[in-house]
């Protein structure tokens, strides 16, 4: 939302109408609800108390502002109540307007003309992945076959990399018997010694023990 927010506020924003606005919506959005775009009106003389219309990726939302800039009235429409979205500019701005699927029109009036091109904007691109789901369901599927494929790549590494454990564990093992084949009798037992107190310390598990006590009982 603050990206977006950027974005207008390059685009002849009144930082001071954004910030109120912004300030009353945070309350409003739904879980998974974000903000796409925000135009506010801009009329030839002073404008002291303008309106504004607000579209997220769930609905449209138009801005009111009542009792002197006191308090806002909010009245929103899902995008599937949307029936059309139309751009009208003139000499001193832009017009917005959006029908309903209950006949019900609203216009938002001197809006700067680069705000309402991307209003518009954005309302079309809502309202086309309305009507077409399939290219959303399909941009899905594609990352899940990709996800898919990445996750076998990882997989034959790790099976290659286990490999190269368990050669490593076996030539441990003959180093290990090549070495005890050269020592004494006692110092087999003090080596035996040794684990056993690794074993009753807790530095080695009792397998491991085991495993190191038969070596070495093949040289006494």
């Amino acid at each position: 939302m603050i990206d977006n927010l950027k974005k207008i506020l390059n685009e002849d924003q009144d930082p001071k109408a954004i910030e109120k606005i912004t300030s009353k919506l945070a309350n409003l959005l739904m879980s998974n609800e974000e903000v796409g775009y925000i135009a506010v009106q801009k009329k030839p003389a002073v404008t002291i108390l303008p309106d504004s219309i607000v579209v997220t990726n769930k609905r449209i939302i138009l801005c009111k502002p009542k009792n002197l800039g006191l308090s806002m009235e909010f009245m929103d429409y899902d995008w599937d109540d949307i029936a059309g979205a139309f751009v009208k500019e003139g000499i001193l701005g832009a017009d917005f307007t959006f029908t309903t699927q209950s006949e019900l029109t609203h216009t938002v009036d001197y809006l700067p003309k680069n705000q309402a091109r991307k209003l518009y904007t954005y309302a079309k691109e809502q309202m086309d992945l309305l009507k077409n789901p399939k290219a959303l369901s399909t941009a899905v599927d594609d990352n899940v076959e990709e996800f898919v494929a990445e996750e076998v790549t990882h997989f034959a590494e790790l099976m290659t990399t286990n490999n190269a454990i368990q050669d490593t564990e076996i030539e441990a093992s003959i180093s290990e018997e090549k070495g005890l084949a050269h020592l004494s009798q006692d110092e087999l037992f003090a080596k035996l010694q040794n684990y056993k107190k690794l074993l009753d310390n807790g530095l080695i598990l009792q397998g491991e023990y085991d495993r190191l006590k038969a070596e070495i009982l093949k040289f006494l």
